[in-house]
């Protein structure tokens, strides 16, 4: 029997970002998921900071933060505004032990949700991977009479080019 999810997979992967070489979630989204105010959840982690290393959990710099206004995914700075705080970003294991600290079903069951788009978007890129490494032994192997083919293959493996820029640093 399938189980209910309790969002869509596409909702969750629109929240990750790529901050610092890793794959990540703003504490605002992962409190918008679990259906808490992201000062609790915030608070919650800091009772409990020593399950919350620096590969679970960090907190954004300026700079990143800087990156994050620019992409309009935090509103204007100032008094009365939107983010007084620099927000944390949470790695798939800080994900995974935020159900251990909030303490509630839905917690539970959303962590399960989102360490499963953790590994969806893992398993994507190392299929991506995988077939570039064997379009260049392909590519090796075969004289220039296909270089035609292997650049069209090429580009339509490269991603189309969106509004969305990358954010933070690889």
């Amino acid at each position: 029997m399938r189980e209910k999810r309790l969002v869509h997979f596409l909702e969750i992967e629109r929240a990750v970002l790529r901050f610092r070489g890793q794959n990540v979630m703003l504490d605002a989204d992962l409190a918008s998921l679990y259906q808490v105010e992201t000062r609790a959840l915030n608070q919650a982690v800091q009772r409990n900071r020593v399950r919350f290393p620096s590969d679970f959990m960090f907190q954004l710099t300026a700079e990143e933060v800087g990156f994050l206004r620019s992409q309009s995914v935090i509103l204007k700075p100032g008094r009365g505004q939107h983010v007084k705080y620099r927000p944390y970003a949470f790695t798939e294991h800080g994900v995974a032990m935020l159900a251990t600290v909030l303490q509630s079903e839905r917690a539970v069951h959303m962590s399960l949700e989102i360490v499963r788009a953790f590994i969806r978007l893992r398993r994507i890129l190392e299929s991506h991977n995988a077939l570039a490494k064997k379009l260049d032994v392909l590519e090796k192997k075969y004289d220039a009479q296909f270089s035609d083919v292997f650049r069209a293959i090429r580009e339509l493996m490269t991603p189309p080019t969106s509004s969305r820029r990358r954010i933070g640093y690889s």
